[in-house]
C-alpha cells in the first residue's frame, strides 16, 4: 500500500513538472523559430531565393519572338529602306530573304545577334519571303511585296552587246529622263577592262554619260559595262530599272589621218600604213571640223539632205555610198560618185564632209570609197587636220578624245 502511495505522489509531481515543461517548451517556440529562420535555411531568405528562382525559370521558358519589317502580308512595301528582322527573348540563328525573281538579299547581324539588317534595299515590284530562325526555335516565315516605282528611266548604251569595235569607241549612255542625282547614277554604273586600265565617266549633260580610258583602248581588250540602276533614284520620284552586265570587245587598231592641206588620207592598221587615199574636204564656206573623230554609224547607202544640217535645199542625194558618221551634227566620211575624179586629192569642194571617189550603187570593189568602208568598223578613229575649222566639240558625236584627261576626269560626279 505504501508503495502504491509513493508511486501516486511521484506520478502527480511528475505530472506537474510535465505540465510546466510543456508550458516552458511552448513559451520557447517563437524564439526557436525566429532563430531557425535567420540561420537554418527554411526561412524568408529561402523563400526569396525560391521566388527568384521561379522567376528565372519562368523567364527561361519564354519563347523567342521574331518581328520582320516590312510586316508579313504587306502588299505595297517601301523599296527605299532595308529589310529588318529582330528577335526578343532570344538570338537569331539564321535569316534568308528571297525574291520571286530568284534574287536574294544579304545582310548582317548586330553584335547581340538580336537584329538583322539587309545590306541593300529590296527591289521594287518584287515578292519576298523571309525565313528566320531564333536559336533553339523552329523556323518562321513571312512574305511581303514591294510597290512598283511611279516613273522610271533607262540608259541606252553604245556599243551594242557582244560587238567588236575600234580602239576609239567610248562607252556612251543616253538616259531617257534628265538625271538630277548624277553621283547616285554614276555609282550604279561601272566599266571595267581586261587588260585592266583606269576608266572614268564624264557627264556631257544631264542625259549623257560617257566612259573612256586616258588613251585609246588596247587592241583585244574586253570591256564590261555593269548597270545596277534598278531602283536608283535619278531624279525626284524617278527610278532606274536596269540591272544587267554587257560585254563587248575591241578589235584591231585602225587610225586614219585626213590632211586637208594635201587632200590625202593615210590609214594605219596596228601602227603600219595600210592604205593611202586621195580625198576632198569642205570648201572655204563649209569647212570640215578638225580634231579626233570616231565612226559612230555606218551605211552602205543613205540619203543626205542639206535641209537636215541647216543648208536649205542645196542638195538632196538619195543614195550616198559608203557613208560613215563622224559627228552628230552631220559630218561623214563617205563615197562620192557625182564629183569629177580630178577633185579628189586636189580640191576641197564638199559641204563639210570628207569624200572619197566611189561609184553609184556602192558595189564597185575597186574604188577608194568601197575599200575604206570595207576596212573600217564602228569605233575607228578618223583624225582631221589643216581643215581651216576649229576642233570639234567633244560632245558632238563620240568625240571625247578631244578633251584632256584632266578635264575629262573633272566631269565625273564621283
Amino acid at each position: 500500500m505504501g508503495a502504491s502511495h509513493i508511486s501516486n505522489r511521484s506520478e502527480q509531481q511528475s505530472a506537474r513538472w510535465s505540465r510546466r515543461g510543456v508550458l516552458t517548451a511552448l513559451g520557447a517556440v517563437p524564439a526557436v523559430v525566429l532563430t531557425g529562420c535567420s540561420s537554418a535555411g527554411a526561412s524568408e531568405d529561402d523563400t526569396t531565393k525560391a521566388a527568384a528562382s521561379g522567376v528565372a525559370s519562368a523567364s527561361a521558358t519564354k519563347r523567342p519572338t521574331i518581328t520582320v519589317s516590312p510586316a508579313d502580308g504587306t502588299k505595297k512595301a517601301d523599296f527605299a529602306s532595308p529589310v529588318e528582322v529582330t528577335v526578343t527573348d532570344g538570338t537569331l540563328a539564321s535569316v534568308e530573304v528571297t525574291g520571286n525573281d530568284g534574287s536574294t538579299l544579304a545582310g548582317s547581324l548586330n553584335d547581340a545577334k538580336t537584329k538583322w539588317t539587309s545590306t541593300k534595299n529590296p527591289y521594287s515590284g518584287t515578292k519576298y519571303t523571309v525565313a528566320a530562325t531564333a536559336q533553339g526555335a523552329s523556323e518562321q516565315t513571312s512574305t511581303f511585296t514591294t510597290k512598283a516605282p511611279g516613273e522610271t528611266f533607262v540608259g541606252y548604251f553604245t556599243p551594242e552587246a557582244n560587238t567588236t569595235s575600234g580602239v576609239g569607241m567610248p562607252v556612251s549612255l543616253n538616259f531617257t529622263h534628265a538625271v538630277a542625282d548624277r553621283a547616285a547614277v554614276q555609282k550604279a554604273i561601272t566599266v571595267t577592262a581586261e587588260p585592266a586600265v583606269e576608266v572614268v565617266g564624264h557627264w556631257f549633260s544631264d542625259t549623257r554619260l560617257d566612259f573612256r580610258p586616258e588613251t585609246y583602248w588596247a587592241s583585244g581588250t574586253t570591256i564590261t559595262l555593269s548597270l545596277r540602276l534598278k531602283d536608283v533614284e535619278g531624279s525626284d520620284g524617278v527610278y532606274g530599272v536596269q540591272s544587267k552586265d554587257v560585254t563587248f570587245h575591241i578589235g584591231r587598231e585602225q587610225i586614219s589621218t585626213v590632211d586637208l592641206s594635201t587632200k590625202e588620207m593615210v590609214v594605219k592598221r596596228d601602227g603600219a600604213t595600210h592604205a593611202t587615199y586621195p580625198v576632198s574636204g569642205g570648201d572655204s564656206d563649209h569647212t570640215t571640223w578638225s580634231g579626233i573623230m570616231v565612226i559612230s554609224e555606218r551605211f552602205k547607202q543613205t540619203r543626205m539632205e542639206s535641209s537636215t544640217v541647216g543648208l536649205g535645199d542645196e542638195y538632196d542625194i538619195s543614195d550616198v555610198p559608203h557613208a560613215q558618221r563622224l559627228t552628230t551634227s552631220g559630218t561623214f566620211v563617205h563615197g562620192n560618185y557625182w564629183a569629177s575624179t580630178g577633185v579628189f586629192g586636189h580640191q576641197n569642194t564638199s559641204h563639210g564632209c570628207v569624200g572619197l571617189h566611189d561609184t553609184k550603187g556602192a558595189n564597185d570593189t575597186s574604188v577608194p570609197g568601197y575599200k575604206f568602208y570595207d576596212s573600217s568598223m564602228l569605233g575607228d578613229v578618223v583624225i582631221v587636220k589643216n581643215s581651216g575649222e576649229k576642233t570639234v566639240e567633244p560632245s558632238n558625236g563620240l568625240n571625247g578624245w578631244n578633251m584632256s584627261w584632266a578635264n575629262w576626269k573633272a566631269g565625273s560626279a564621283i
